[in-house]
């Protein structure tokens, strides 16, 4: 009776294992992202407990929302890391279209207007944001683009490359959210870079975006408080009730923590709310009076690792597509990781832009987590 030869099943069932996209889970990169935001957690409901204790209020309920944004962003983590990456350049397109279709609804009655911008949309008590979403949909047409060129990239593809990225980023720009538009500005750059643009077509449109804003300042187009928040980068004193308010408590805010920090639940500066809207933009004041230079840099310790992580797969990718999907995450978090430190030890303006997975704020967790999930889809399928 002839019998199955089997020696080769081995080998062939080792492979078809070794190539199974779920065996290449990056657990540094996840593990990092989650660490963050349970951080966040803790450090939202250190800024936020006493004032919501003193009007009688539930110490948690930021937290807890928080949690539940939390709980969403890791669905959607897991959703994107489970797609395949490749699956979503042909689509990319759409996914472009449909959010510049939303910056244009928010602006309509449609939207909601908070604190003088209207940027997001009231469902419930959810309020989803739009413009958190573009940084991410821009990185994927970016990338789509970009991939798709196939010698050096010339005039032409920049001015293409430009075009797509103003389009997002003067919607934003009016809602006002000054912010999110230098995120998207710093992609755009970011992934022309990557691409290997010429550095001279690099300085022309260095050029141009300085012209830019000195048109916009001649026009004033620019609202009183962000000329207000700018000038008071390099003089706080100029208006101290105002614009230089916040950058000075921000300061005492973190220089009070010393080197291990006053205490969680213990900063005077944080329970006494002297440093105003502090789990949200200026959250890392918390962080530096509770816990101090090491807490800060434990901090920046996961930041680090989560940025060293997403380096990794972009030079890993087995496609341009992959490589400049996972650079656009990684420049996405290193901007708003410099600018928001920076603007609280008072070396960046105020500009409003959250800490990533740290600041109170469910679009913007959802939207970081979905970030984290294509970095996982392009490291899960670098074999495959």
């Amino acid at each position: 009776m002839a019998q199955l030869d089997l020696s080769a099943v081995g080998p062939a069932r080792t492979l078809a294992s070794e190539r199974s996209p779920v065996r290449h889970v990056d657990p540094v990169l996840g593990l990092s992202g989650v660490v963050l935001a349970v951080y966040g957690l803790f450090m939202i409901y250190s800024a936020t407990h006493k004032s919501l204790t003193d009007f009688g209020q539930d110490p948690g309920f930021y937290m807890k929302k928080q949690a539940i944004f939390l709980v969403i962003g890791m669905i959607g983590m897991v959703a994107a890391a489970a797609l395949d990456y490749r699956l979503l350049k042909p689509f990319a397109a759409f996914f472009y279209v449909g959010t510049v279709f939303l910056l244009l609804l928010v602006r309509t009655p449609l939207g909601t207007s908070v604190k003088g911008a209207q940027r997001s949309f009231q469902l419930g008590g959810f309020q989803l944001s739009p413009s958190y979403f573009a940084r991410i949909t821009l990185i994927m047409m970016l990338a789509a683009m970009l991939s798709n060129v196939r010698r050096d990239i010339g005039l032409g593809d920049v001015i293409r490359t430009v075009a797509v990225g103003a389009i997002p980023l003067v919607l934003v720009f009016v809602q006002p959210d000054l912010g999110t538009t230098i995120i998207l500005s710093a992609l755009l750059v970011a992934m022309l870079v990557v691409s290997g643009t010429k550095a001279r077509y690099l300085v022309v449109l260095a050029l141009c975006a300085t012209l830019a804003l000195f048109g916009a300042f001649q026009l004033h187009v620019f609202k009183a408080y962000q000329l207000q928040r700018i000038q008071g980068l390099f003089d706080p004193n100029a208006d101290p009730q105002r614009a230089g308010y916040n950058k000075q408590q921000s300061l005492i805010a973190v220089g009070s923590g010393g080197v291990i920090g006053r205490g969680y639940l213990k900063g005077p500066q944080t329970n006494l709310d002297f440093v105003p809207e502090q789990h949200t933009d200026f959250i890392f004041t918390v962080v530096g009076e509770a816990l101090g230079f090491v807490g800060a840099m434990a901090l920046l310790a996961l930041f680090a690792a989560l940025l060293w992580r997403a380096y990794r797969i972009a030079l890993l990718s087995k496609d341009a597509f992959g490589t400049f999907l996972a650079a656009g995450v990684a420049a996405m978090v290193a901007v708003q990781v410099f600018i928001n430190v920076g603007m609280t030890i008072g070396i960046m303006p105020i500009t409003g832009i959250p800490l990533p997975f740290i600041s109170y704020g469910g679009s913007a967790l959802i939207a970081d987590f979905i970030g984290i999930g294509l970095l996982q889809s392009v490291h899960m399928r670098r074999f495959v």
